[in-house]
């Protein structure tokens, strides 16, 4: 290999490479050994001389003048990269010495795309369909006929990135800047048409497939187990890529896993966050800037060769957004990666660490070269770039005509959009210059890099692993891996471990006690069997919540796997590792408890075969909805067939209906059951080898003068023979064509059962993959189609030059039905005289480590017309103080005082005052004028006419430009709002509240690029200047949106104040202020870069600011001032008039609105909508067609009992399926508008609950209809109707028990847990399982009557059963002779005047082989469920819908429980 070729090396091959850290390489030795050998002392002036012209050529790396770096001046200290200051640079250099002594190949690749055309599905904007319109079957195949329409995303991109180099991407939210980086990183899932070849060193993208973990993409997303800690995810990361060739000096890979780990830590910064938990929106953990370097980490773990990085400083300041940036200059060049990095408000120290510029516009290449030669090319064309301006904002604005400034006499002549742009680009020297690297591929360097790449990847990985797979540690240390995460993931959510085994513990207490110490007779059997069926249905309702946690972990494991960390396979087996000892601890206290309590076989060989056989139906069940989790793509899609799977599993266990009686189109899933093979496992296990007398109402005939068993017979127990008293177990088995010989032949069909499902959850796990790459597109609602004719059908004949111009609101009229003049709007703009202080002001929370304090004694204020930044590193605490000042924060405690006009707060500052948000949080499926809408009608005051409310959202929207998406759904990113349209919601969303006091803005433009970013902040320039007062966090302002702001508060970590005061024009007070303090700010640096700098990065010195502040005359001043306001403000009225209302609209209106939004919300949710019929209708065909045409005789009244049972069990499904919409709509409740006081928790409820009525009315149908006459019920109208009747409040009751649960439940996985707790108590003692005279007394005279389920089984009974005339069939008789030669009616006279009045003696006369059948008619056997009368019928429908009513008011009961009230400053 070539000098060139090998003075930067690999990430190694195993460990060759360049990157070193604490005696480590990251990527292995063998990088950087032309570096040592040039750095070397111990080489002569000429060799080194020599050696440096042979590896580089002249166009390596140039300065901004184009002179090499390597001219002959600067030879005896050749630099060899851009990130020489960087602190770790020394880390990265050290060791890279090591992998040349241990001779490792290279593992440098390079990309290369030419002709690179990109298409995806859906046009500028898709159709949401709703409920009634997805019916229009004519337009669906009319649709259907055309197909999709497809979107150009990419068109004819160009580009090479060769091993060491590094490309900045540019490009506006749209301009297809994330899907150039799938293409470059090799991910095209999602996307409709790939045209174009893309090289990886001198392999093609199919042949680089088998290398995805060497060719990664960090993805904007930050994708994590909530739970785990920083540390133990980045120690997950980085156990997965221990190489297997190792440094000759290094044995163990627990060595280079700890040192790579540290490294990393220290290379972002965050090692001081190694215990706290990485959170996400709800999981308080890691602030978000530190979370995005989590992210960053886990990415550079891959230890790869090619690395895309999507806008991977979102979130961060500007000091660690620089230093992220060094480190990937620094590991760029000393190990000779491929770095393609897309950012946004880039700033000019960023950007001058890059190689090579590629602007995209509408994806349209309209630069790609040098970054030296960027800004002159557009330069030459006619634009200017201002003096300290961004040179990437300047790139990505000169097609927007409110973003580019023309140089005078090019007004006419300078290219106007992005085709004309390109057709300049493609006419110059540089792209014909540029073109001469697309041939790259095929030079003998990308040859030699390549097949060195491939020794190096196969040194890499294990011996054990397939020459094709992508991974590198072996299968066990994978599965080893996992499994030690699974148990950090269970051990980080201990609540929901906690209730899962308190559940089973009191449920196995409940049910022991409901078949408490059942009798060995046939008296017994019933409620054995019952136990016996429990014991299995307990196990398969605990594990329909793995549905709910497959879909919570998806897009972590699709990510890893992109990574190439481990095998699916490993993952798998880590979830039954992890599974084993929790279901061995969950079914051996369940199983101690209930085998015991009930009296089951006491032997031990009888208790061992319960235990294990519960075991192994656990683990099956579990298998089972793991894999329908698994195999789906949507939670909707899975919920369905998980619910309807889960009653076929229940009906056809054996327990419903004994095999011999089912329906022959049905008996297959009896076989492909394994609840059937455990209840037969479970059943021979207790009955084999036993003899059970007939006794009771089994035994006929029984009671006073009834003793001798030769004149008596059993009735009603399977298997006995008549005429007999007594039967055995087995022949009790073989009327269920059960046999004790196939226990463990069943046992071994539950595992093989299991091996099949968890076969199919690693295929289906194995076909996970990423969030698809479809293009943004807006989502229209069908109902609005008209409203939106613009966006869905541009003009085809008009030629659209030019962008259309991001006006100024308040100096530019804008166009549109709605628009006006901008005095008029600035007029109409509320304004503020009241001033806002705050304190000595201190926040502190409880942690596992002691007492925290998150704010330490800040002071500041804000007064009206002031625009003040609040700015600190990642972590400082800025979100936190703003939560403090708006009184957002429910936990810990605040001390200090935080004043309106000298005065406490009052009941209404919530409201008064806006607070946009950091995260984005809406109702998707809300378009964005009735977003608007929503807040305006709710938030203005109660006096305020609606009309007057609605002129000012046309006022809003004029503001911030959305004429063009009013309409359009908020949606999800990727359909529907893109980043920075949903930032301008945010603020719209506060705006029209006409916030009175202050506006407070977290992070306003994170995440936007630099044009919509400054268009953001000039927009608050505006506010401020017609009176508002706004305070905004901010990350990574540039020179120019610094400027905007008055005043600045700045934090270190800790939450301690290191500055706060004025800015100043051109920032002269804030510099002069650090100037004096011995940090003064060079000219050309950005100074909000460099104050970030000096307080928390590398120019800090060790000095403590927060210290140099307290000491400082400023601070003096500040807390005078402070006083001073406070003391002017109290003396005079206050500016802001307080109404006294918690709320603006009365309690009433909240009711209306909110019910509004959430009934237009569920008809636009097709996807619930359509499961919740489908599940219905699936279950109600599935239940008629099982019990097809019930009969009459005695084992018949039995089935009609069962398939009205059965009708219960369409709770779950739903119940699994509304849970997490209500929590996602509670959280957006939660974490933004109750925040704010727009509307009351009573609001919140009463529209979830109302808006569900007219679906569950529907259901009741959907239900009713095809199982009612199925099943041969009656069909007189007094009797259907009241069937209907009952069976439509049913679907409320359900739904308010699902809705009372998700209500307190903290997320949808742990509601998922307490569902089958509630859900089996319920069905235990609802006289189902156990006859009303069999339940023990303790529960009998309480619980069975306060059970819902009760009344419902009740009523619906009398309904279907109390008329029905029973025929008995010819081995349903009890037959026996009679003694003395008596007639039967003698011999049964007393009998049947008293215990068998309502058994039917059918031959009177005879005086042998009498014929008694158990019941006479229906009302008999209800007689034995406790219902008497029809009336009780009747009784039991309004009891029914008292309980609906009252699971409702458990809904309000539980909110109101779960709503805390904010914390206020002591």
């Amino acid at each position: 290999m070539s000098n060139r070729n090998s003075w930067r090396n690999s990430w190694g091959s195993g460990v060759g490479g360049g990157l070193s850290f604490g005696g480590t390489s990251a990527w292995g030795a063998g990088g950087g050994d032309t570096i040592f050998r040039v750095l070397s002392p111990r080489s002569p002036r000429s060799d080194r001389r020599s050696q440096i012209w042979s590896t580089f050529s002249e166009n390596d790396v140039f300065y901004e003048d184009g002179r090499s770096v390597y001219s002959d001046r600067d030879i005896d200290h050749p630099p060899i990269s851009k990130a020489e200051d960087w602190a770790l640079m020394p880390d990265v250099k050290n060791y890279a010495e090591r992998g040349e002594k241990d001779n490792f190949k290279g593992r440098k690749l390079g990309v290369t795309w030419k002709n690179l055309t990109v298409k995806g599905v859906g046009a500028d904007a898709a159709f949401n369909e709703n409920v009634t319109s997805q019916f229009n079957i004519p337009r669906i195949i009319s649709e259907a006929r055309h197909g999709p329409p497809l979107n150009t995303i990419l068109d004819d991109n160009h580009g090479c990135v060769k091993p060491g180099e590094m490309l900045l991407v540019l490009g506006r939210p749209g301009s297809g800047c994330t899907s150039l980086l799938k293409m470059l990183a090799n991910r095209r899932h999602g996307y409709a048409e790939v045209n174009g070849d893309v090289s990886f060193g001198s392999m093609t993208a199919k042949q680089a497939l088998q290398f995805r973990g060497q060719i990664v993409m960090n993805t904007e997303e930050e994708l994590f187990f909530p739970t785990l800690t920083v540390g133990q995810t980045v120690d997950f990361a980085t156990r997965m890529k221990v190489p297997y060739h190792k440094f000759s000096d290094q044995k163990k890979d627990k060595d280079f896993q700890q040192d790579y780990r540290d490294f990393l830590m220290r290379c972002m910064g965050i090692t001081h966050t190694e215990t706290t938990k990485v959170g996400n929106e709800y999981v308080r953990g890691v602030s978000g800037g530190e979370r995005k370097r989590v992210s960053i980490i886990e990415t550079l773990a891959t230890r790869a060769s090619v690395f895309c990085w999507d806008n991977s400083t979102r979130g961060l300041d500007a000091n660690t957004a620089l230093q992220y940036t060094k480190a990937i200059r620094a590991m760029t060049d000393v190990v000779g990666l491929t770095s393609i990095v897309s950012l946004y408000q880039a700033g000019n120290g960023i950007y001058d660490l890059f190689d090579k510029v590629l602007v995209l516009d509408e994806g349209k290449e309209i630069f790609y070269g040098p970054r030296e030669q960027a800004r002159p090319f557009m330069e030459e064309l006619g634009f200017i770039c201002g003096d300290g301006a961004n040179v990437a904002d300047f790139l990505t604005g000169v097609t927007v005509p409110t973003e580019r400034s023309v140089r005078e006499g090019y007004e006419v002549c300078f290219p106007r959009n992005a085709e004309e742009i390109r057709a300049e680009y493609q006419r110059s020297t540089i792209r014909t210059e540029m073109e001469k690297e697309y041939s790259y591929p095929q030079t003998e360097e990308a040859e030699s890099n390549t097949s060195d790449f491939k020794g190096a990847i196969k040194d890499d990985k294990h011996r054990t692993l397939p020459q094709k797979s992508p991974l590198t540690v072996s299968f066990p240390k994978q599965v080893k891996a996992c499994v030690i995460r699974q148990y950090q993931i269970v051990w980080g959510d201990k609540p929901t471990f906690i209730i899962k085994q308190l559940a089973t513990l009191v449920q196995s207490l409940v049910v022991g006690s409901l078949f408490y110490d059942a009798p060995d007779d046939s008296g017994g059997l019933f409620s054995k069997s019952g136990a016996l069926f429990f014991a299995l249905l307990y196990q398969s309702l605990m594990a329909l919540s793995e549905v709910t946690d497959s879909f919570a972990g998806r897009p972590v494991l699709a990510k890893h796997k992109a990574f190439a960390l481990f095998h699916p396979a490993a993952f798998c087996i880590a979830q039954i590792a992890a599974d084993l000892p929790v279901l061995f601890f969950q079914v051996s206290q369940f199983s101690l408890v209930l085998y015991f309590m009930v009296g089951l076989k006491l032997t031990a060989a009888a208790f061992w075969v319960f235990w294990i056989t519960l075991f192994a139906i656990a683990m099956c069940i579990t298998a089972v909805m793991r894999a329908i989790g698994a195999a789906f793509t949507t939670f909707d899609g899975a919920t369905k067939l998980s619910g309807f799977w889960f009653s076929a599993l229940v009906v056809y266990s054996g327990f419903f209906i004994p095999k011999p009686q089912m329906h022959p189109w049905f008996v297959w899933i009896y076989w492909i059951n394994p609840l059937s093979y455990g209840f037969e496992m479970l059943l021979s296990n207790e009955v084999h080898g036993q003899t059970i007398q007939c006794v009771n109402n089994n035994l006929i005939p029984n009671g006073p003068g009834y003793t001798d068993r030769a004149f008596q017979s059993c009735a009603g127990v399977q298997g006995a023979t008549q005429g007999a008293t007594f039967v055995t177990g087995d022949q009790y088995l073989a009327a269920f064509s059960y046999s004790h010989s196939n226990l463990w032949r069943n046992f071994g069909i539950i595992w093989a059962w299991w091996a099949l499902f968890v076969f199919i959850t690693i295929v289906a796990t194995s076909n996970w993959k990423e969030s698809a790459g479809k293009s943004g597109f807006l989502v229209v609602p069908r109902e609005r189609v008209k409203n939106n004719q613009a966006v869905l059908r541009p003009d085809e004949e008009s030629q659209i030059k030019e962008k259309p111009s991001v006006k100024d609101p308040l100096d530019l009229p804008s166009s549109g039905a709605s628009s006006m003049d901008a005095k008029t709007i600035e007029n109409q703009l509320i304004s503020n005289t009241s001033v806002f202080t705050w304190k000595n002001l201190t926040y502190t929370v409880k942690t596992s480590q002691g007492d925290r304090v998150l704010l330490d004694n800040v002071q500041g204020w804000v007064k009206p017309g002031m625009l003040g930044a609040l700015m600190g590193s990642s972590g400082a605490g800025k979100t936190t103080l703003l939560d403090v000042l708006a009184q957002r924060k429910t936990e810990g405690t605040i001390n200090g005082s935080v004043l309106v006009d000298g005065r406490p707060l009052s009941v209404s500052f919530q409201r008064s005052a806006g607070y946009c948000e950091q995260l984005d949080v809406h109702e998707p499926l809300a378009t964005v004028r009735e977003a608007l809408e929503f807040s305006a009608l709710l938030r203005q005051s109660r006096g305020t006419p609606r009309e007057e409310k609605l002129k000012y959202v046309d006022t809003i929207i004029d503001l911030l430009e959305m004429q063009d998406i009013e309409h359009t759904l908020v949606g999800k990113i990727g359909a529907g709002l893109s980043v920075e349209q949903r930032k301008r919601l945010t603020i719209g969303v506060e705006l029209v509240s006409k916030p009175s006091i202050l506006i407070f803005l977290d992070e306003p433009t994170s995440g936007l690029d630099g044009q919509a970013a400054f268009n953001t902040l000039r927009f608050l320039r505006k506010l401020a200047a017609v009176g508002q007062a706004v305070l905004v966090t901010i990350h990574q302002p540039s020179a120019l949106l610094f400027k905007e702001f008055d005043t600045l508060l700045l934090l270190a970590r800790g939450g301690k104040t290191v500055y706060f005061g004025d800015i100043g024009e051109d920032a002269r007070t804030l510099k002069d202020y650090f100037s004096r303090n011995g940090a003064p700010c060079p000219k050309e640096v950005n100074p909000a870069e460099h104050m970030i700098d000096v307080v928390s990065g590398d120019l800090s010195q060790g000095r403590d600011w927060n210290q140099i502040w307290l000491e400082s005359p400023e601070h003096k001043e500040v807390s005078a001032e402070v006083d001073r306001i406070i003391k002017e403000a109290a003396s005079k009225p206050a500016g802001t008039h307080d109404d006294g209302y918690e709320f603006a609209m009365p309690l009433w209106q909240q009711m209306k609105l909110v019910t509004q939004r959430m009934n237009v919300s569920l008809y636009r949710n097709i996807d619930y909508v359509n499961n919740k019929f489908a599940l219905h209708i699936g279950s109600a065909l599935f239940n008629g067609f099982t019990f097809w045409m019930i009969g009459n005789r005695v084992a018949d009244l039995q089935l009609r009992l069962f398939t009205i049972f059965n009708f219960i069990f369409v709770a779950p499904g739903v119940i699994n399926q509304l849970q997490p919409l209500f929590i996602d709509r509670r959280d957006i409740y939660e974490i933004r508008e109750k925040k704010s006081k727009m509307y009351s928790w009573k609001a919140f409820v009463t529209g979830l609950i109302v808006s569900e009525f007219p679906y569950l009315c529907i259901c009741a149908v959907l239900y009713f209809a095809p199982w009612y006459y199925t099943v041969g019920f009656p069909t007189d109208s007094n009797k259907s109707g009241a069937v209907f009747f009952v069976m439509l409040f049913y679907e409320f009751i359900y739904t308010g028990i699902g809705q009372f649960i998700a209500a307190y439940a903290p997320n949808a996985v742990f509601a998922s847990l307490v569902n089958p707790a509630i859900i089996t108590i319920l069905v235990s003692f609802c006289g189902v399982l156990v006859p009303y005279a069999q339940i023990q007394e303790f529960w009998r005279y309480w619980i069975y009557y306060l059970n819902p389920f009760n009344y419902l089984m009740g009523s619906i009974l009398t309904f279907t059963v109390y008329d029905v005339e029973v025929t008995c069939g010819d081995s349903e008789f009890a037959l026996f002779d009679t003694p003395n030669n008596q007639t039967c009616a003698e011999y049964l006279g007393s009998y049947l005047a008293g215990l068998g009045s309502r058994t039917n003696l059918i031959n009177p006369e005879a005086t042998s082989g009498c014929r008694v059948c158990q019941y006479r008619r229906g009302s008999d056997y209800l007689a034995t469920l406790n219902i008497n009368e029809y009336y009780d019928g009747w009784r039991d429908a309004a009891i029914v819908v008292i309980f609906a009513i009252s699971s409702y008011v458990m809904v309000f009961l539980f909110m109101k429980l779960r709503t805390k009230a904010t914390k206020k400053a002591q």
